[in-house]
């Protein structure tokens, strides 16, 4: 089906590029996979290793969306594109640098390449439940994708104002110019993706709390419930997103939640030679630690800690047929490939 297709991943060395460029490979795509470091084994050997399908190819072009030249070199005869690429980070001492630009001035990059390459038909945009989820919420809450966190702010939530931006910004570009063109835009927003890492480098960014699980640097259970999608359903819907679904339609993928002491749970079953956190935190001390955590603040820990929010991803089911993997089988299936490889 790929053969007279050429499909541009930016990203595509990340934790969701990857198993997106995997994905399109089993299909038979060539794909022009843009990464930042095309020479560093750690960060690209695995995605030379994926299995092609019969008319399938793989290009790993140097690409950093901050470049525009770049950027335009990796669209350059190519039919669809699919904008994986963003820093995964909550917070940073330079949030401007760290988290805003790299998302909004990349994106801003990617639209003035599709300007010019207007053989691209159809855009895949990678956004995030942090696009749509508000700084404050009813415990029991569910959201759609009707929903925007326009509460989001550069000194209290930089990583939701960087979603928040890129998004609005490459959907004015398609409602302004791209779909006059007949050029077709999605936008897939995942809650926190869980899953098979394919590289070492993958364990930073949404993995994170599952490798502070492991190390121990959570020493004890929180009482957080959390929002999970499995890495491999998150690649699925982006590339169904190529051929199915709404002409700009924002597409939530979460496949239900689990409390931290739920997943602490699966983990020991599966894997009872590790050593987990054991002893849960009540709800006042874990308000405490938060106060004097560096990476969180009471405020946060008064928002999230002891509630649940849900999100309605029904649109993806139907629009993209999609089903989801239960929360706990991607809390597992992290680990396996962590453990035979001994990333710990």
């Amino acid at each position: 089906m790929g053969r007279d297709r050429v499909i541009a991943v930016t990203g595509a060395n990340g934790y969701i590029g990857s198993h997106v460029v995997k994905v399109l490979l089993a299909r038979g795509y060539r794909v022009r996979a843009g990464v930042r470091l095309p020479h560093s084994e750690e960060r690209v050997s695995h995605l030379r290793k994926l299995p092609l399908q019969a008319g399938g190819s793989l290009e790993v072009v140097a690409t950093d969306v901050l470049d525009l030249d770049a950027v335009n070199a990796l669209l350059d005869g190519c039919t669809d594109l699919i904008h994986t690429a963003a820093t995964v980070m909550i917070r940073s001492s330079d949030p401007q640098k760290k988290i805003l630009s790299p998302s909004l001035d990349g994106t801003k990059n990617v639209i003035s390449a599709l300007n010019k390459h207007q053989s691209i038909e159809r855009i895949v945009h990678t956004s995030s439940t942090a696009a749509i989820r508000p700084m404050k919420w009813e415990s029991g809450a569910t959201l759609s994708s009707e929903v925007w966190a326009d509460d989001a702010t550069l000194e209290k939530n930089p990583y939701g104002l960087a979603k928040v931006l890129a998004e609005r910004e490459i959907r004015k570009w398609h409602n302004d110019i791209g779909s006059k063109q007949g050029r077709m835009l999605k936008t897939i927003h995942p809650c926190m993706v869980f899953g098979p890492p394919l590289s070492r480098v993958h364990l930073r960014g949404s993995l994170t709390i599952m490798m502070m699980l492991a190390r121990r640097s959570i020493p004890a259970i929180i009482p957080m419930n959390i929002n999970i999608v499995d890495v491999r359903d998150v690649a699925e819907s982006h590339v169904r997103a190529l051929d199915m679904g709404e002409d700009g339609g924002r597409y939530l993928v979460t496949s239900g939640s689990m409390w931290m002491k739920e997943v602490v749970a699966v983990l020991r079953k599966s894997y009872p030679e590790h050593r987990w956190p054991r002893i849960p935190i009540p709800y006042p001390l874990a308000l405490l630690a938060a106060g004097i955590h560096p990476a969180a603040s009471i405020s946060w820990a008064r928002t999230h800690l002891g509630t649940v929010l849900n999100w309605d991803s029904n649109p993806a089911k139907r629009d993209l047929g999609m089903s989801w993997m239960e929360p706990s089988t991607s809390v597992v299936d992290t680990f396996e490939p962590i453990f035979e490889s001994k990333w710990l």
